[in-house]
């Protein structure tokens, strides 16, 4: 893991006490405004092939995806855990009508795509609407980032939650899906600070630069 990153998020974990609080947010938001930055910055270093392009097909991890892929799947459930679960609200994704938008085929976290499907749904994305909404997503996470206090990290959640994420169909039920739900429910809010909102980023955005060095690489 990148030094600096993982130092920031270790800072902000310890920061977000009761004495801390704002600190700690603030550290957050710095966190993620670094690596929206690094994301930003693949604008231009790659070509549109090269965010469809996965050079590590057959590993295990987080690299063995594609670019695109990586960017819809940070979005996607952070706007799912903002929004549906921790606000009970409407999606970014619903609101700005970004599936038609997009092109995409799917509504889910693409949990439930392997190897080549991953390939093949990253050919579909406009990736120019994909940097609009994971933009969108962060900017209104962030809001809701300021707008909290210390007692809110204490929320947790239940059976009626997991039901009104259900309901939406964002989770494939695939067994490398459906397991998302359960496992979001179980934590409180400072939990799903960690997972998604910072650690979740960090280890997707390095996946996205071991893609990025590798296919610049063959390109040399």
């Amino acid at each position: 893991m990148n030094k600096e990153w993982s130092e920031m998020n270790k800072i902000m974990q310890k920061q977000l006490t009761r004495t801390s609080f704002t600190d700690g947010i603030n550290t957050l938001l710095q966190l993620r405004e670094i690596l929206m930055q690094e994301v930003m910055s693949w604008k231009d270093e790659l070509d549109e092939k090269d965010y469809c392009a996965i050079p590590f097909i057959n590993a295990n991890g987080y690299h063995s995806k594609t670019i695109a892929y990586s960017i819809w799947h940070i979005s996607r459930i952070e706007d799912i855990v903002v929004h549906t679960l921790i606000k009970n609200n409407r999606q970014v994704f619903f609101e700005g009508n970004y599936q038609k938008r997009m092109n995409s085929p799917i509504i889910t976290t693409g949990n439930e795509l392997v190897k080549e499907q991953i390939s093949e749904f990253s050919k579909c994305l406009n990736l120019d609407v994909l940097y609009e909404y994971i933009t969108a997503v962060k900017t209104s996470t962030d809001e809701w980032l300021r707008s909290i206090d210390y007692t809110e990290l204490k929320r947790k959640f239940g059976d009626e939650d997991k039901r009104r994420i259900r309901e939406l169909n964002v989770v494939s039920s695939d067994e490398k899906a459906v397991w998302l739900i359960d496992y979001w429910c179980n934590k409180d809010v400072k939990g799903l600070i960690q997972m998604p909102l910072s650690r979740h980023w960090i280890m997707h955005v390095e996946a996205g630069i071991r893609i990025k060095n590798k296919i610049k690489n063959k390109i040399k």
